[in-house]
């Protein structure tokens, strides 16, 4: 048994973990010219697995373990559904409430935008637009770009009637998480740190960037086509809520543990636990078996019920996915773009569920799959 900065692995299913991952590990970096990633399992609400593979920036050689923090992408938006819900529980928020009620500059070139709710928002049938353009290369760093890039949207156009339709939309997450900030008279960032990171036992996580890069933090890499450090780097604070949350693989697991605990996470409660059957509640069809709950992607996996996250940005790809009916989660965290975030997870998954994982095709084989639930 190891529980060391560098690594954990914990008890009989740590061993065989280690044992069977540790091969398909180093073969996926190899076959998918990975810089490196890290991963975290979870089993009966306890990490029992956390590990590091390769480096952190190929430049540099240093390796990545399971306290480097990556850029989460779109995993950043189940902490804005935590964060309306904690907020409705105040009665501060109604989820069937229009969102202009929380914010009377939010418009848009269609008079349909006045009934968008923050339900229809955080599940994704809002009839709005994804961005198109996140100014990567030109972020902007102070508090108040949240709200100009709100009031920013007026000539944006709906694509469907709000609450028809599924489609995927980061840009309706950015307004709700300025709704996160009016409503609390806190930053969005400020509000999430105090009220869920911190007491889930994500200390060192953040939804804001310096300037420089911390050597804690994982580069973004890419592959043109062979992999290279990429010169920009995913952020710009308005686009905080849907997309900028850092994190490490085992902070990520004890944010899988609070959820999986409904709400709990080492004595302090971010979330009443019939909470749950709002944020787990199909609120939305997808289609192949999946539906969306208000921000999570609800779907089966080998029988089993999951509640998941992916997220997908320039340098970076990760996937979060949760199996509450077995109190068992795994953290996928891969400082490249694009990566089998995914297929890594399931292959954890597999080998702790007791099935024989489903071999890791390279690149070209065959057709990859290129969008996972719930990125960028």
């Amino acid at each position: 048994m190891n529980t060391s900065n560098e690594y954990i692995v914990k008890g009989e299913l740590g061993d065989k973990l280690d044992r069977d991952f540790v091969p398909i590990a180093n073969n996926v970096i190899q076959s998918h010219k990975l810089p490196g990633f890290a991963i975290g399992i979870v089993a009966d609400a306890e990490i029992v697995y956390a590990k590091g593979f390769g480096v952190k920036n190929i430049d540099t050689q240093e390796p990545i373990t399971p306290t480097t923090i990556f850029h989460m992408a779109s995993i950043s938006k189940p902490f804005v559904a935590t964060a309306i819900v904690q907020l409705v529980e105040k009665g501060q928020i109604q989820l069937d409430a229009p969102v202009v009620t929380y914010l009377p500059y939010f418009d848009l070139d269609d008079a349909r935008a006045g009934s968008i709710t923050v339900q229809q928002m955080l599940s994704h049938v809002s009839g709005m637009p994804d961005v198109e353009d996140y100014e990567w290369y030109n972020p902007q760093y102070d508090e108040g770009a949240l709200e100009r890039y709100v009031r920013g949207l007026t000539p944006q156009k709906l694509l469907t009637e709000p609450g028809t339709t599924f489609a995927y939309s980061n840009m309706a997450f950015e307004c709700l998480g300025d709704v996160i900030a009016k409503v609390s008279g806190m930053s969005f960032a400020d509000y999430v740190k105090k009220q869920i990171l911190d007491p889930a036992g994500m200390t060192e996580s953040t939804f804001l960037k310096p300037e420089h890069l911390p050597e804690t933090w994982a580069a973004p890499h890419v592959q043109d086509p062979a992999t290279r450090v990429w010169e920009g780097y995913p952020y710009n604070r308005r686009h905080g809520p849907s997309s900028t949350l850092h994190a490490s693989a085992i902070e990520t697991c004890n944010w899988a543990i609070t959820n999986l605990q409904r709400g709990s996470f080492e004595g302090q409660r971010i979330l009443d636990p019939l909470s749950y059957d709002v944020l787990w509640k199909p609120w939305a069809e997808i289609g192949e078996g999946e539906q969306m709950g208000l921000s999570w992607f609800l779907a089966e996996y080998r029988g089993e019920r999951i509640v998941q996250h992916g997220g997908n940005d320039m340098g970076f790809r990760a996937h979060l996915v949760m199996l509450p009916d077995k109190m068992a989660a795994a953290v996928v965290l891969c400082n490249l773009m694009p990566a089998p975030a995914w297929e890594i997870a399931c292959s954890a998954l597999d080998i702790a569920l007791g099935y024989e994982p489903n071999p890791i095709t390279p690149p070209g084989d065959s057709p990859t799959r290129v969008q996972e639930n719930g990125a960028n």
